[in-house]
């Protein structure tokens, strides 16, 4: 890990600091320095859309640095700790941008596949698309991106698992996926990085979906099969909603026993619009933060579907919307620096025996049988991708953003930059920079800086409506070969 010795002035050259990588312990992320538990505060992030994944033109949400250092610096603004970026080119290199988050406080949760043919499971026909070829593109995004110390973890699949029709066949596949990924971590990263499922939160599946996971085949705990996170994608609280209307009562009581750290991968109900996101306060309040370790705000960027916190243009200039300065002050409302600094419990959790028993709906797989290695991955696992990607924590010399960037009234922000952390300190909501080490209050700040606090427009909508969200990427199957 590189070290820095002082922070220094805003904008200026600085030697590269770096956050503490986070470990599983039982049902939580977890500081290893500090021994304290780990909230996510998260950003789901891929500029651009699908179409911002372009290996043919070198494009990826992490290729270039000037948009990472825009977007983290009003992203670390906000209070973000965590972004989720969902379709990434291994052959880039994604140094700057890594370091940039790094340098914000803000780790990286990777999903490794990708919508482009042979680059994902397919739901319809798992076993047509899980074959060596497919798992050397995971494993070349491992190589990428493991030696990032702000790398949280891996998602080896999203929402292929929609149906108790697809929850027929896919689980094993899914689970396999998980097993490769994780020995192919343990035979060539210098640390354990947590790889796990992302659920669609279809309550017909849910549940089966984390036990089919998070249960150790044969009792084995070590079992490499294993998850070592579950999250979903869920979008039930809607409007001015409560924790009993949203649901999100439910999800607690089906998540109280869980031997993994379970958060939302995905949240954020646009419906009705402007958003008020009122589950802020639940999310991280004392009803929740037993058992959930936080969520990923859905989503940065605007696109079609009405998502996202800014509009961010081809020339590189950014329109803020009313939702980033509405979520920016509902996170004002939460003492994160109470939330952060909770030690984590030392209590060993119970880890379920892989049974059909724990499988309660009827036509969801209750095998735990999964299929071999493919012909020609166990080389890969073994002796590494070729060639191999690798990635480094860089030095950065200007952290101040070039790029326009106007709030909700049309208002140019003016001294934006990212404003680098002491060493193993995460960001924080709450004024930009000051940051909080995963438990120890709050980092130096010694730009003198102060960054743009937004107030919201528009009027907010009282209705509050649940509605069904699917936003999980739709996979094909095909070939391709890094």
């Amino acid at each position: 890990m590189l070290m820095q010795s002082a922070l220094v002035a805003l904008g200026g050259a600085t030697l590269a600091a770096a956050v503490s990588s986070l470990e599983v312990q039982g049902s939580q992320f977890v500081n290893s320095k500090t021994g304290d538990s780990f909230q996510i505060v998260g950003m789901a992030y891929q500029i651009g859309g699908s179409a911002g994944y372009d290996p043919s033109h070198g494009k990826d949400p992490l290729s270039n640095g000037d948009i990472c250092k825009r977007d983290a610096a009003l992203m670390q603004t906000l209070g973000v700790n965590t972004i989720r970026v969902y379709n990434l080119d291994p052959n880039l290199n994604h140094d700057e941008c890594a370091s940039i988050f790094n340098a914000a406080g803000m780790y990286m949760i990777i999903d490794v596949n990708s919508p482009l043919a042979g680059e994902s499971l397919n739901s319809g026909a798992p076993w047509e698309s899980y074959y060596a070829g497919y798992l050397n593109r995971t494993f070349a995004i491992v190589e990428a991106f493991k030696s990032y110390p702000n790398t949280l973890g891996f998602f080896s699949g999203n929402e292929v698992i929609d149906s108790v029709k697809t929850g027929a066949t896919v689980p094993p596949y899914v689970r396999a996926v998980t097993r490769d990924l994780k020995n192919y971590i343990k035979n060539h990263a210098d640390r354990a990085i947590p790889v796990g499922y992302s659920a669609a939160d279809v309550r017909d599946v849910l549940e089966d979906s984390w036990n089919y996971f998070q249960c150790a085949i044969d009792g084995d705990e070590t079992d490499m099969s294993r998850a070592d996170m579950f999250a979903l994608n869920s979008y039930s609280w809607c409007g001015e909603s409560t924790f009993e209307e949203s649901g999100y009562n439910q999800l607690v009581a089906l998540f109280q026993g869980t031997s993994v750290p379970v958060f939302y991968s995905e949240f954020g109900c646009n419906t009705p619009s402007p958003r008020v996101f009122t589950e802020i306060e639940s999310i991280y309040g004392s009803q929740m933060t037993g058992v959930f370790s936080g969520g990923v705000v859905y989503e940065y960027a605007q696109e079609k579907n009405d998502y996202g916190l800014a509009e961010c243009n081809d020339d590189g200039t950014v329109n803020l919307l009313a939702d980033y300065a509405t979520l920016q002050n509902q996170y004002k409302k939460v003492d994160f620096s109470s939330v952060q600094s909770v030690k984590a419990s030392t209590a060993k959790v119970t880890i379920p025996e892989c049974k059909a028993s724990l499988i309660k709906e009827d036509g969801f797989n209750n095998n735990f049988t999964l299929p071999a290695v493919p012909p020609g991955a166990q080389d890969i696992i073994d002796n590494g991708v070729s060639p191999k990607p690798v990635g480094k924590i860089i030095d950065i010399s200007d952290y101040t953003v070039t790029h326009v960037v106007k709030d909700a009234s049309g208002n140019t922000l003016s001294g934006l930059a990212v404003k680098p952390l002491a060493d193993d300190v995460s960001n924080t909501p709450g004024a930009a920079g000051s940051g909080t080490s995963s438990g120890s209050g709050s980092g130096s700040d010694e730009s003198g800086s102060a960054a743009p606090t937004l107030a919201p427009q528009g009027p907010l909508s009282t209705a509050a409506m649940i509605i069904p969200a699917m936003v999980g990427l739709f996979f094909t199957a095909g070939f391709s070969l890094i």
